[in-house]
């Protein structure tokens, strides 16, 4: 997986901007929400949000993916360590996420190249993640 996400990361960005690509802040909403369906419906994953207050972190991950892709957002949220700090995030759970971020992208019929592009730049996040 890390080698498949550090290949990513030299993919051009054609047609736009990325922020763009992924249908600007309607776009990060519409493929948020999809993600927080999968993950409430994901055994490995729901757990982990028993106790999330859903909308603040829809909110707060929307702003996320909106300012990793140059959009012109504010993250108002933690950084990442602090944010996973005391969940005990798994390997398999992290690699769960991803695949419900790729399966969600691609439902979205967001270009391959924006995908590649958006994971090599959460793929260094991933020490901040698991087993926290």
């Amino acid at each position: 997986m890390a080698l498949l996400l550090g290949a990513c990361a030299t993919t051009s960005q054609p047609g736009g901007s990325l922020y763009r690509q992924f249908g600007e802040n309607e776009g990060l909403t519409a493929l948020v929400d999809d993600l927080l369906a999968r993950f409430a419906d994901d055994p490995r994953i729901a757990p982990k949000f028993a106790n999330t207050n859903i909308p603040r972190f829809r909110r707060l991950f929307v702003e996320h993916l909106c300012k990793v892709l140059d959009g012109p957002c504010t993250y108002t949220g933690d950084d990442m360590r602090e944010v996973h700090t005391g969940l005990d995030i798994s390997e398999a759970q992290f690699n769960a996420v991803v695949e419900h971020l790729i399966d969600a992208m691609q439902a979205r019929g967001i270009p391959r190249t924006a995908q590649n592009r958006l994971i090599a730049r959460l793929a260094p996040m991933r020490k901040d993640i698991i087993y926290r």
